[in-house]
């Protein structure tokens, strides 16, 4: 609660819903002067009620002062005065605005949908509530495309006024939401993006991961092909960020072990025409061919490769979003890949177990990572949530209760980086029927490098 000092005292609840002049004062740590818009009738002792706000004025004249004093109650006084003045969302007892900017139709909907259903669940967990307050949805379809990524994060900003936004999926679309993310001070939280510039040049306070790095699953990868046997590999992706990363993160501890990369390949995103790359594959004869491609694309690429007949001289490795979310539209195409990734199938933990229930239970489908990702994400936001009580305002307090948070996640406990990256285990998997089965845990709590992160 806080006194505000006002010059003349408006007795009536209209009175008081004229806008006030705050610019004198400094919000939300000290009594603020401030005009109130009239001056009609004397001051005497009483309690009025500002209806429009949400907030109790108890009005009353201060021992030794001829002017009145009140005090709000029932909301933040901060927020209050920043939507009387025009500075944004008015009360931290309304419902938390979240934003979910996420692909909900192309190449990538499936994984949108994943980690919008993955949300929600730890949501409806919780009754409907993070830090006691109720949640207020505004969703975006950024259809994977970086050119609209500006637009459609500005729209949830300074349109709709979110207080967090959660996105998204694709790398590219990522980056252009972090640039307006730190232009503006929102809190953004990562659910699956892998750019590695999100948590290194571009790594900010406002900005958190709950997924991965780029090249956490594919560094870890690449020692183990390399003790598989194979000495020389083709390498195959999309020509876009989140491709480029991925895979020059493999060949860092590929060539580091020993290896050689015959020849990396790429095309444009979200091009599917892999038969001229599979012929060329077939005449360099490496010892294995090493990939990144998600959703559609992925199912794509596994039967195309299969087909070809290469799967049985050309072993082919990858990190495992070739093979989350997509082994059913694989069919037998997919049995036996052997992929990277920080969840699995089986593991044998507690919390896996009962989230793996709910969501089948819930969703009428098994989760995959991008639903544990989603998931996660609503934890972490609710870790700050629950430390200030639900006030988005004291933003502080609550970045730092998000940066010290230990997620009790599906896919094991991890902590933050620094730079706000998860600090977690990675797991070599084998698609076993629909199952991306646990085989070994590749590297235990990797922390990506945060390279270029001056936070």
């Amino acid at each position: 609660m806080k006194w505000l000092f006002f010059k003349t005292l408006c007795p009536t609840p209209s009175a008081l819903g004229v806008p006030l002049d705050a610019k004198k004062g400094k919000c939300c740590d000290r009594d603020i002067p401030a005009v109130c818009g009239s001056a009609q009738g004397a001051a005497t002792p009483h309690n009025v009620f500002w209806r429009k706000f949400g907030m109790t004025a108890h009005v009353r004249f201060a021992p030794g002062r001829n002017r009145p004093w009140i005090r709000l109650t029932g909301a933040v006084v901060c927020a209050a005065l920043a939507g009387l003045t025009g500075g944004g969302a008015w009360a931290q007892s309304g419902k938390l605005k979240v934003g979910l900017m996420l692909p909900y139709t192309g190449t990538y909907a499936s994984l949108g949908n994943a980690v919008t259903n993955g949300f929600k669940l730890y949501v409806e967990e919780r009754g409907g509530k993070l830090g006691g307050r109720d949640l207020e949805y505004f969703v975006v379809d950024d259809e994977s495309d970086p050119a609209k990524a500006t637009e459609n994060m500005n729209k949830l900003v300074k349109r709709d006024q979110v207080d967090v936004v959660i996105g998204t999926v694709h790398s590219g679309v990522a980056m252009a939401m972090a640039k307006v993310a730190r232009e503006t001070n929102t809190l953004l939280i990562d659910p699956n993006a892998g750019a590695d510039e999100l948590t290194g040049v571009m790594c900010a306070p406002n900005i958190f991961r709950t997924s991965f790095s780029n090249w956490q699953p594919n560094y870890a990868m690449g020692s183990v092909v390399y003790e598989k046997g194979a000495r020389k590999v083709v390498t195959l992706t999309w020509n876009y960020a989140a491709g480029k990363q991925m895979i020059d993160a493999f060949k860092e501890s590929f060539e580091k072990a020993g290896g050689k990369v015959l020849k990396d390949m790429t095309l444009p995103f979200p091009n599917v025409e892999f038969q001229p790359f599979l012929t060329e594959i077939a005449a360099l004869k490496p010892d294995a061919v090493y990939v990144f491609f998600s959703g559609g694309g992925a199912v794509k690429f596994v039967k195309d490769y299969t087909a070809a007949g290469l799967r049985n001289s050309i072993p082919l490795y990858a990190p495992g979003f070739l093979t989350d979310g997509t082994l059913e539209a694989m069919g037998d195409a997919g049995q036996g890949l052997m992929t990277s990734l920080h969840y699995s199938d089986g593991l044998d933990n507690t919390k896996d177990k009962a989230f793996r229930a709910d969501y089948q239970k819930t969703y009428k489908t098994a989760p995959d990572v991008f639903a544990v990702q989603g998931y996660d994400a609503a934890q972490l936001l609710a870790a700050g949530l629950d430390a200030v009580k639900g006030d988005v305002s004291k933003r502080a307090d609550l970045v730092k209760a998000m940066e010290t948070a230990k997620i009790d996640s599906p896919r094991g406990a991890f902590t933050l980086s620094k730079a706000h990256n998860p600090v977690q285990d990675i797991y070599l998997r084998k698609v076993e029927g629909k199952e991306n089965k646990f085989v070994s845990v590749l590297a235990k709590g990797l922390n990506d490098p945060a390279r270029g992160c001056k936070m």
